[in-house]
């Protein structure tokens, strides 16, 4: 599969809270990661989604922001994901930044060269990937 979203985890749907209008499932990575996307009903009924069937979460990575240091406030993201800088590639205005999960993947950022600075980004810091629910595509094998 080709897709310009550099975020891509594979793994199989863990989780359905169904609610009236909307859906929120979970993805399990084969690597432990966990990644939750916000769907309506109607998306989990087209997609054929059930426990256990697999699944791919991709994020953008504009959708991405990340977290340094001891965090002074909690967030409503429901994806915080824990990880150490592997990757920092600068730009003109913006950097992409590549983050090592503990499961094994992988998850990308492109934060500006000033936040970079300010977080004191660079390779081996630990930093939390934080996206919301409502920013995660869902797909299943066709």
């Amino acid at each position: 599969m080709s897709i310009s979203a550099r975020n891509v985890f594979k793994g199989k749907v863990s989780a359905i809270r169904s609610g009236p209008i909307n859906a929120e499932i979970e993805i399990t990575t084969t690597g432990g990661d966990k990644i939750v996307a916000m769907l309506t009903e109607a998306s989990v009924l087209s997609l054929g989604l059930v426990i256990g069937s697999e699944a791919v979460a991709v994020v953008k990575t504009p959708w991405v922001t990340l977290l340094s240091g001891t965090p002074e406030y909690r967030f409503s993201a429901r994806n915080q994901l824990k990880g150490l800088v592997s990757g920092l590639v600068k730009g003109a205005v913006n950097c992409q930044v590549k983050v090592a999960l503990s499961g094994g993947g992988t998850v990308s950022a492109m934060i500006t060269n000033e936040a970079a600075a300010d977080l004191g980004i660079a390779e081996g810091v630990p930093v939390i990937a934080l996206f919301k629910a409502s920013h995660v595509l869902v797909g299943v094998p066709a």
